[in-house]
């Protein structure tokens, strides 16, 4: 069977944003949103919505490692790999 990979070890595509570095990523980003403020379309947060997210945030976070902690995990690997407490 043909592999759609067409020389690719591994599987994984040489193509696509994914597969940059991540510097090259930054960049591509940071132009987006550079050009979304000059355009006027960027959202800026006051600081109630700032507020609000951190909130929320707060407490998704708190919601996982209790969960974590009930069925029977740490809950210092629960939240999806972003482990910078």
């Amino acid at each position: 069977m043909a592999s759609n990979n067409q020389g690719n070890q591994g599987g994984k595509s040489n193509r696509g944003f994914a597969s940059m570095d991540p510097q090259r990523q930054r960049e591509i980003a940071s132009e987006g949103g550079r050009a979304a403020h000059e355009k006027g379309t960027a959202h800026e947060f006051t600081s109630e919505e700032a507020r609000e997210a951190g909130r929320k945030g707060g407490m998704a976070r708190s919601a996982n490692r209790r969960n974590a902690a009930q069925s029977g995990n740490s809950g210092s690997h629960a939240g999806g790999g972003n482990s910078s407490n």
